[in-house]
């Protein structure tokens, strides 16, 4: 019981300590930085990059939010006939592969609803019975820039007002985009097919054209109504540099497209109407909105339980834990120093058998054996005093042992000699025996050996 306390009291310490280092190492770890350059737009991120508060904005203003964790084909399967909205966010952690796009693209051309909000659309967005919508970025941001300085990352920036009043532009006054906003440029398919490049690239209101470099008025005529169906994009904000916020229908579907993330990041969005905006865009159509977070790298593949304790030491701590649990299991059945025989019990006194052993050889006049026993084990001694095997010749043993010692080795010999003699045959009275006993005790205690009185010892401890 003394020993399970000592252990169960030591591996309570190891989890303590361990318990106590992994917090302070948490605690001493700083923030990590921002950078616009290398944003992290998942919606479980609270960085001025990320898009928590809109996440949670929308969660609980009763909208159907859900953060998609699975590749895009899961969007024609079973699982995505729910999902009216796909809203795909900045520069994602994981690129959209060919697979990808093209799934995206059949579940849109369904009927399905795309948000995409990034200054490079990187194919994303498809192109719609010719019409094509490119974009191109006026500055880039670097790695001075932080994004959580509004003032900064909105310099030199102007608001600008809606070109027209449509769905995505109620309730807007103004929006302000980054100083790294992109701007989207229209196509059409006759510019398209020129040789020699596209040539400037007009701005769509309404279904007439405008090129880039016309002012755009502070006072819009209103526009012309467009059939639903119609592939013609129509812009909702724009400038002298082009569109802001573009949509047009893909097949049953609808693409919408916002060229700046910053404005609906944590960061921006609460400049001017850049939350009303926000809303605009994602929630025009009824449904459920999926927010893409397989490709900000929070794919279904993550375990669900290290997902959810990210960012905290519990995981280290489960780590060590379990290599310490492991270590001992490992270590409970193995032996740390050398083998010990088993504890035999004998129930017969050692007395009471050498007695007997002696009184039938006396009986007997078995003196040669008597010899045997004694000489066998004196001889094992002597070699062994003198660091030789016990199958040695006596001289060679006699003479190692006079060298480490002050007995005559001749005399030692022929003492060996008698007793051999004796072993194997030779005639030998009792007063023979006697006398050769007498002489193998004299050795044993001029070498200081003592096998006897150890013998004697312990059979007396084991009465």
């Amino acid at each position: 019981m003394r020993q399970r306390l000592t252990i169960i009291t030591t591996f309570v310490v190891i989890i303590g300590l361990l318990v106590m280092l992994n917090s302070a190492t948490r605690l001493k770890q700083e923030k990590v930085q921002d950078y616009e350059v290398i944003p992290n737009r998942s919606t479980y991120h609270n960085g001025p990059t990320g898009l928590r508060a809109l996440h949670d904005f929308l969660s609980e203003s009763g909208y159907k939010i859900i953060r998609w964790r699975e590749t895009p084909k899961k969007l024609l399967g079973q699982s995505g006939k729910l999902v009216t909205t796909f809203v795909v966010v900045g520069q994602t952690q994981i690129p959209f592969s060919e697979d990808d796009g093209k799934s995206l693209h059949d579940w849109v051309a369904a009927g399905g609803r795309l948000v995409i909000i990034d200054r490079k659309l990187h194919d994303l967005a498809p192109d719609s019975m010719g019409w094509r919508i490119s974009a191109s970025a006026l500055e880039f941001p670097n790695i001075e820039i932080d994004p959580a300085s509004s003032s900064k990352m909105t310099e030199g920036v102007t608001a600008l007002q809606p070109v027209q009043p449509t769905i995505l532009t109620s309730n807007v006054q103004s929006v302000m985009p980054s100083r790294f906003a992109a701007r989207l440029s229209i196509v059409p398919p006759a510019e398209k097919d020129k040789e020699g490049g596209i040539g400037p690239a007009p701005v769509l209101r309404g279904t007439g054209i405008v090129s880039r470099q016309q002012e755009v008025p502070e006072s819009p005529p209103p526009p012309e109504r467009s059939t639903p169906s119609s592939p013609v994009p129509i812009v909702h904000i724009a400038d002298k540099s082009g569109a802001l916020l573009v949509d047009y229908s893909y097949g049953a579907g609808k693409v919408v497209i916002l060229s700046d993330p910053y404005m609906v990041s944590n960061g921006g969005l609460k400049l001017d109407d850049n939350l009303q905006l926000a809303i605009n865009a994602i929630t025009a159509r009824d449904g459920v909105i999926a927010f893409d977070e397989y490709h900000q790298g929070r794919g279904v593949t993550e375990n669900a339980f290290a997902a959810y304790f990210a960012g905290t030491p519990v995981l280290g701590l489960a780590a060590q834990i379990g290599l310490v649990v492991l270590l001992m299991l490992w270590t409970k059945a193995r032996r740390f120093g050398r083998p010990l025989p088993l504890p035999q019990v004998d129930r017969r006194s050692s007395l009471e058998f050498v007695a007997s052993m002696a009184e039938l050889q006396e009986r007997s006049r078995a003196f040669d054996l008597a010899i045997e026993n004694i000489y066998t084990r004196t001889r094992r001694v002597l070699a062994r005093h003198a660091a030789l095997d016990y199958n040695s010749s006596r001289s060679e043993i006699a003479a190692r042992v006079a060298e480490r010692s002050s007995i005559d080795a001749h005399k030692l010999e022929t003492l060996m000699r008698q007793c051999e003699e004796a072993i194997n045959g030779a005639p030998i009275g009792a007063r023979q025996s006697i006398d050769l006993v007498r002489r193998l005790r004299d050795v044993e205690r001029k070498l200081g050996l003592l096998t006897r009185l150890r013998d004697e010892r312990q059979a007396a401890e084991k009465i």
